[in-house]
């Protein structure tokens, strides 16, 4: 099993300050949270960064996660899911598939992104959490998909594939919020 944190957008609505390295209540920061929530739960996590954004690099690494960066200086969220999916795959080899998470959505619990990669242990294609019967992250897909990730293009990164197989896709309820929670703008710390 392969996790992969998208932490290479440019977060426009945020302003100024880097997004990623704002701290959450507890003082950590935003993707760091994110990043220590995937590798409790998939030891072996990938993060996609920008190359300039040493600090960040610096303290995922620290915190487990081996580093990708993406070069491309406007790229879009599903090219920069294409790179990791690719550069990942020739480090690990996924035999089982990908857990797709990103790093402003800070608050989805360890057991959460567990329950959502042992669905595809046990057969599933594509996974996608729900709370309240809404869907949210982190996406999980099986390793057949490799090749379509790899090719995926434009802003909808792997949502284009989940409405391509919506026939594929299991819902898991749960009864974590965090899977909702994303932080686009300051208001939303």
């Amino acid at each position: 099993m392969i996790a992969i944190l998208l932490a290479a957008g440019f977060s426009r609505r945020f302003g100024d300050a880097n997004k990623l390295m704002q701290p959450l209540a507890d003082g950590r920061a935003m993707a760091l949270v994110a990043a220590q929530n995937l590798v409790a739960a998939i030891p072996n996590t990938f993060v996609m960064i920008r190359p300039e954004n040493i600090e960040l690099a610096a303290l995922l690494k620290e915190a487990g996660l081996q580093v990708l960066t993406c070069a491309e200086p406007k790229q879009s969220m599903a090219e920069s899911l294409s790179m990791a999916i690719r550069l990942a795959s020739e480090i690990s080899e996924p035999t089982i598939g990908f857990v797709i998470a990103l790093a402003d959505m800070p608050y989805i619990r360890p057991e959460t992104i567990t329950a959502v990669a042992n669905k595809l242990h046990t057969g599933a294609n594509i996974v996608v959490p729900t709370y309240q019967q809404q869907r949210g992250h982190p996406v999980a897909f099986a390793a057949k998909y490799k090749d379509e990730l790899q090719n995926a293009q434009g802003d909808e990164g792997a949502r284009s594939l989940i409405k391509h197989y919506q026939s594929e896709v299991q819902l898991l309820a749960c009864d974590d919020a965090g899977i909702l929670a994303d932080i686009d703008t300051p208001e939303d710390l």
